[in-house]
């Protein structure tokens, strides 16, 4: 699959109906579970909260999934084009897209995903040995125990379907209170500080490609500064503790790991599934960072380039297409990342490890640990690297070789029920495509309404000067001190992009 002008209408409608047919069928026996009492909440508490739950949480991941499409899209985006037409978007926008809020946010955002699913999980997910209706033991273990009921109801439901509108109804998709809750509390929680590793991750990974990361905002200093480095160090020593518990685990052979595969191969797996699903992680924040700059903008590297020539062919279907194969690699990598990182240690029975309470031990088995880590080393950090260089991390031959992987498995269709859900959900709420309110960002330059250059996060932000392949850094540095100096050197770009107009 390359675009949606080469698909044909019958296979899709095929693809489509299939598709929809395993989610109503997945979404029929994970009720039954619930009301029968079989997943730990239903089975502790009471089916009605669990449904409740599960139903909430799936609409909440929804909109942190599509949440953070829209406000990493319209970050380079002039506030003046939509501030009285969306005027709730307008506040999550104008506090996000100042300074080193959207870094925050995602930051935050990612943790939400993580608890969302977890709790999801507990709600739907069935308990040992569950059986419902009599139904075939074959599909009792494709549906239920490889948890594949599961993912189908959440991923097209709470993630893909919602990725596929925002994608490019960015502007009317967090035009909702809901939205603005959803941003708050994915601040609030970067502000508690559990995973401010990722910031010195960010830094040394900076400082290592000789492009260090440049704060949109004042350096900190004073009780600021103390506050933000004791907050690195708090969640440095838990993502330490939760890697030695890990990996102490797995070279004994104490976790769910498949019988027959040597400890250390599945040490090796763990490391590089998380790598590959940092990967994909990266390249959605760095298609959304260029979806909506002019195509001279989105870099002269030869793979970027292809990417991007790939990823927004024709009416731009390949951006949503990607998000969807994209999806089924992640959930699948976390399986068996899942699976490498489960702890099966039979409390009271074998050892513990590190010799810990029968209580810590049995917090281990939840495998909220291999969570910690995999958000952290697998997610998180690999954003926050793609939102400050995306041309960069474009130019990454692998991403080339990804983004076709995931157009191939979108064209499988055994996630089109998401394109028939997103179809659905953009009727009822009558969303309309970002150009619509905005125009294209060429007729935004027309109109003398260019984007922030400051929020593109294109390298140093700062388009490349005459004579010069890149910005100098001393240069930058410089603009950076003295507001009349990039005033200066703006006119100099502006000027020099006229004459190329007129020539």
């Amino acid at each position: 699959m390359t675009d949606s002008h080469e698909r044909n209408p019958a296979c899709e409608m095929v693809k489509n109906i299939y598709s929809s047919c395993l989610l109503i069928f997945s979404i029929v026996i994970v009720m039954g579970l619930i009301f029968t009492e079989q997943t730990k909440l239903s089975n502790d508490v009471h089916p009605a909260l669990a449904f409740f739950v599960l139903w909430g949480l799936v609409i909440w991941l929804g909109m942190v999934e599509g949440g953070q499409a829209s406000l990493v899209g319209l970050a380079p985006i002039n506030f003046d084009l939509y501030k009285d037409s969306h005027p709730i978007t307008y506040i999550s926008t104008k506090v996000c897209h100042v300074g080193d809020n959207l870094d925050r946010y995602l930051m935050g955002r990612q943790f939400m995903v993580i608890f969302i699913a977890f709790c999801i999980n507990m709600a739907g997910a069935p308990l040992k040995d569950s059986e419902l209706w009599g139904l075939p033991k074959w599909i009792i273990d494709i549906f239920l125990v490889t948890g594949f009921a599961m993912i189908l109801l959440t991923a097209m439901i709470g993630q893909l379907a919602t990725q596929v509108n925002a994608s490019h109804c960015m502007l009317d998709y967090i035009n909702s209170y809901f939205g603005v809750f959803t941003f708050y509390t994915a601040m609030a929680i970067e502000f508690s500080g559990l995973m401010h590793v990722s910031y010195f991750i960010q830094m040394v990974v900076g400082y290592a490609a000789g492009k260090p990361i440049e704060s949109n905002e004042p350096p900190k200093t004073g009780l600021q500064l103390a506050f933000f480095w004791l907050r690195v160090v708090v969640s440095a020593a838990s993502l330490c503790f939760c890697l030695a518990v890990t990996l102490e685990a797995l070279f004994n052979g104490q976790t769910t790991m498949w019988e027959g595969v040597p400890n250390a191969v599945a040490v090796i797996l763990f490391f590089l599934l998380m790598s590959v699903v940092g990967l994909l992680e990266g390249m959605q924040i760095a298609f959304f960072a260029v979806a909506k700059l002019k195509k001279s903008e989105r870099g002269s590297a030869p793979f970027a380039m292809r990417t991007c020539e790939l990823l927004f062919r024709g009416s731009g279907h390949n951006l949503p297409g990607f998000m969807i194969g994209r999806q089924l690699c992640v959930v699948s990598c976390f399986f068996i990342i899942a699976r490498v990182t489960s702890l099966d240690v039979n409390v009271g029975v074998d050892k513990n490890v590190f010799g810990v309470s029968d209580a810590a031990q049995e917090f281990f088995n939840t495998g909220l640990l291999g969570a910690v880590i995999t958000t952290i080393l697998g997610s998180i950090s690999w954003q926050l690297v793609a939102s400050a260089f995306p041309l960069a991390f474009l130019s990454n031959p692998l991403v080339y070789v990804f983004l076709r992987i995931c157009l191939f498995l979108e064209a499988t269709g055994i996630c089109s029920g998401a394109w028939v859900l997103a179809a659905i959900h953009k009727k009822i709420a009558g969303f309309q495509r970002d150009e619509v309110y905005i125009g294209t960002a060429e007729e935004r330059a027309a109109k003398n309404m260019e984007d922030h250059d400051e929020n593109q996060h294109v390298e140093h932000g700062l388009r490349k000067l005459p004579g010069f392949t890149d910005c100098p850094e001393a240069l930058v540095k410089l603009m950076n001190q003295d507001p009349s100096v990039k005033s200066f050197v703006e006119s100099i770009s502006e000027g020099a992009d006229k004459v190329e107009e007129n020539v």
